[in-house]
């Protein structure tokens, strides 16, 4: 089979195409032909190696080269092999710790979801790793609360602002002007163009804050926040030996300090990946949530749709069609 492969950390283009072995499945594992994958800002961290600091943590990249291998863990195909849950035929859809740009993987049956029946697989393979994010960003959301996600017109942000107007939310969200209108569709309410004004001066005082963008300090952020609030950490700014992981680590090392509670909503680390995923097939399903997709690339320009993703500025998330016959 087809895959596109790491073998050392660098730019998009130190990816390889390589013909390798086609995966055999395990005890408790079903063979998948892939439809479509994503990619996300935690594929191309790896493909870069940084921040370098995560090169030294237990579970990290790998201190002088990565594990060999494909990058992508967002999957939505069709199963191939027979398992306990799922047969031939079956449209699945998976969050995988890593290999997904590839024709063929094998996952195990307690990672696989069924798809949304009113997605196609491009659109559901834009929804593992950020409908997850968001989705955990959300826990203890009640009607009637009032959200800000800060980063609102990105992958993880789009599905959050959904989510959270699901959850019967008012929802506030800080973007360019140039998203704002695409924001403001999916549920917000009003719209801080990050660019001409400071959300954490504006005023308005929340009882959870998403912080996808990491453009300001906890403690800044402390000031929109109700006594009781949640400040989440999702993401923060790209840097070469320690962002955004120190962003992240310095917002729950300040949530005690901060007198507000910090959590870090983190999908790779999610323990039941599958009931996420069933639960947000049922919210598409109902029409609640929907991918939003900025571009879609053939698999064989995925180098290119990782350029494009790295560069920060995709609306909704980045699908890969692997040009399946449906």
């Amino acid at each position: 089979m087809k895959a596109l492969v790491q073998r050392v950390y660098g730019p998009p283009e130190a990816l390889a195409w390589e013909d390798v072995p086609d995966p055999a499945p395990g005890d408790g594992e079903v063979l998948v032909r892939v439809h479509a994958t994503s990619v996300n800002p935690y594929d191309w961290h790896f493909m870069r190696g940084e921040p370098r600091v995560a090169r030294l943590m237990t579970g990290g990249f790998g201190l002088r080269r990565p594990p060999a291998g494909a990058l992508g863990c967002d999957l939505a195909g069709r199963v191939v092999t027979a398992g306990k849950r799922f047969s031939p035929g079956d449209d699945v859809y998976a969050l995988l710790p890593r290999g997904a740009h590839a024709e063929y993987v094998c996952v195990s049956e307690d990672l696989l979801a069924p798809m949304p029946a009113n997605l196609s697989h491009e659109q559901a393979a834009t929804m593992p790793m950020a409908a997850v994010t968001a989705l955990l960003s959300l826990r203890g959301v009640e009607p009637g609360r009032r959200v800000l996600v800060n980063g609102a017109s990105g992958g993880v942000g789009t599905f959050a602002v959904q989510l959270a107007k699901a959850l019967g939310a008012q929802v506030d969200a800080v973007c360019s002007a140039a998203n704002a209108e695409l924001v403001r569709s999916l549920g917000a309410e009003s719209v801080v163009d990050y660019r001409s004004e400071d959300f954490t001066r504006g005023g308005r005082r929340y009882d959870f804050v998403l912080d996808v963008a990491g453009g300001r300090s906890v403690f800044a952020c402390r000031r929109v926040l109700e006594r009781d609030g949640t400040f989440v950490a999702v993401g923060g700014p790209a840097g070469r030996w320690l962002q955004p992981a120190g962003h992240v680590f310095a917002a729950l090392a300040a949530g005690p300090l901060a007198r507000r509670r910090v959590v870090l909503a983190d999908a790779v680390a999610c323990r039941d990946k599958k009931a996420a995923l069933e639960e947000l097939t049922a919210l598409v399903e109902r029409g609640a949530v929907t991918p939003v997709i900025d571009r879609t690339y053939p698999f064989d320009d995925l180098p290119a749709a990782f350029a494009y993703q790295e560069a920060g500025h995709a609306k909704g998330k980045v699908s890969i069609t692997l040009g399946v016959p449906g």
